[in-house]
């Protein structure tokens, strides 16, 4: 069975943008952290559900290198976000909802590929902590994105996690530290927070980071958050020290700001 350097595992969606950016782009969170880190030059599969209607999701993951062996349709329509872009580049959420993810969780044969990756990183997953607690329990290095949108607060909770993503507005940068500490006494060994324009604050065994973000005039901030996790994940893989790895996922953020949607389509 073939180990890879990431499995993504969750949300997938068809992001619809309106305003100041249009257009129809295949997102979520598990998909731009795959697409983002295989285009970086790891290896990367993604596990997930797509309805009848989710060709494109499929067909996009396969073009950008990510493994799709373990992408499962099921009779319910593929998600749809519908996002509003701002002329300051600012994303508004109008319209969100899970489709064919909700209740979906692995198989075991996907869940024998996961564990045999080298980092597993999930998105949004109805299964009540269940995969990140397994994973963790088996030593297998987990991370999650805990700012995401939930019907249950045991889907985004720290436990489980060797890193905790989590993002607050720039405007709550004072709150970081408190947050990341939150995220570790819940059972995170690692909490990464992003903070916008205000950079990023980390923290783990104690000890903690803090980094500014690059100054940029963004056109669309729709997965800038998805791209910093990748960027950070990819520099860690790599062998990055916590301040190089942040620099890295601030980078590629940057990077997405600059065109509409969560990875070049």
């Amino acid at each position: 069975m073939t180990a890879f350097d990431l499995f993504a595992v969750g949300d997938n969606c068809i992001d619809k943008l309106s305003g100041h950016a249009e257009a129809v782009l295949v997102g979520g969170n598990a998909v731009n952290v795959a697409v983002q880190t295989a285009r970086s030059g790891l290896s990367a599969a993604y596990a997930g559900a797509l309805g009848p209607d989710g060709d494109r999701v499929a067909d996009t993951l396969a073009a950008n290198g990510v493994d799709i062996r373990w992408l499962v349709r099921r009779d319910a329509p593929t998600s749809v976000t519908e996002i509003y872009v701002g002329a300051d580049g600012e994303r508004t959420l109008l319209k969100e909802d899970f489709g064919a993810c909700s209740g979906w969780t692995p198989d075991a044969a996907a869940r024998a590929a996961i564990a045999q990756a080298r980092h597993v990183h999930i998105g949004w997953l109805d299964d009540g902590g269940a995969l990140r607690r397994a994973l963790k329990a088996s030593g297998i290095s987990v991370s999650q994105d805990l700012s995401v949108n939930v019907t249950s607060e045991e889907n985004i909770r720290a436990d489980g996690l060797s890193i905790a993503f989590a993002s607050l507005p720039e405007a709550r940068a004072s709150e970081a530290a408190g947050r990341a500490a939150a995220l570790v006494a819940d059972g995170a060994d690692t909490a990464v927070i992003t903070l916008g324009r205000a950079g990023s604050f980390a923290l783990a065994g104690g000890r903690e980071w803090r980094t500014g973000a690059e100054p940029i005039i963004a056109l669309d901030t729709t997965g800038a958050g998805d791209s910093y996790i990748a960027g950070f994940l990819t520099a860690r893989l790599n062998g990055a020290e916590m301040q190089e790895a942040m620099l890295a996922g601030h980078a590629l953020a940057a990077r997405t700001c600059s065109h509409p949607g969560g990875f070049p389509q």
